[in-house]
């Protein structure tokens, strides 16, 4: 089999990390949950825990680039996760251009008629489902 079947996708936050699992065939992916963090830091045994339930092929995680392209301090520190994913973990961790999934997620929201619904149900996990999505569109099929 070539390339991933099942993944997880992290949109990477200072206070709150959104996760999604997607899936390769479909090329779709679902909201999971939202992990908290301090300071961007977060609780590794929640992370380690997903990973045993899902057992994902490979990790995509959101780089908040600036709208121009170039990094952000933002995308440093997504960087730094990704490389602590994978010394962590051991998975293949590829980082996806997410620039406009968080507004995007919040479109989704206002759409739905919530509009203050981001408060109580935060779009990190949308935004995290969308990135995936995004990253699959942009691979080739198998």
């Amino acid at each position: 089999m070539s390339g991933p079947r099942l993944l997880l996708g992290f949109d990477y936050g200072t206070r709150q990390i959104g996760v999604a699992v997607g899936q390769a065939i479909t090329g779709q992916a679902r909201e999971l949950c939202v992990l908290k963090a301090q300071n961007g830091v977060p609780d590794w045994n929640q992370i380690e825990k997903l990973i045993r339930e899902w057992q994902p092929d490979a990790i995509i995680v959101g780089l908040p680039l600036n709208m121009d392209g170039t990094p952000s301090e933002m995308s440093a520190r997504a960087e730094r996760f990704a490389r602590r994913l994978h010394g962590r973990f051991d998975l293949p961790v590829h980082t996806h251009d997410e620039r406009l999934t968080t507004f995007e997620a919040k479109g989704h929201r206002l759409a739905q008629g919530q509009r203050d619904g981001y408060r109580q149900r935060p779009v990190d996990a949308l935004a995290a489902a969308l990135l995936l999505e995004g990253w699959l569109a942009k691979r080739p099929a198998g």
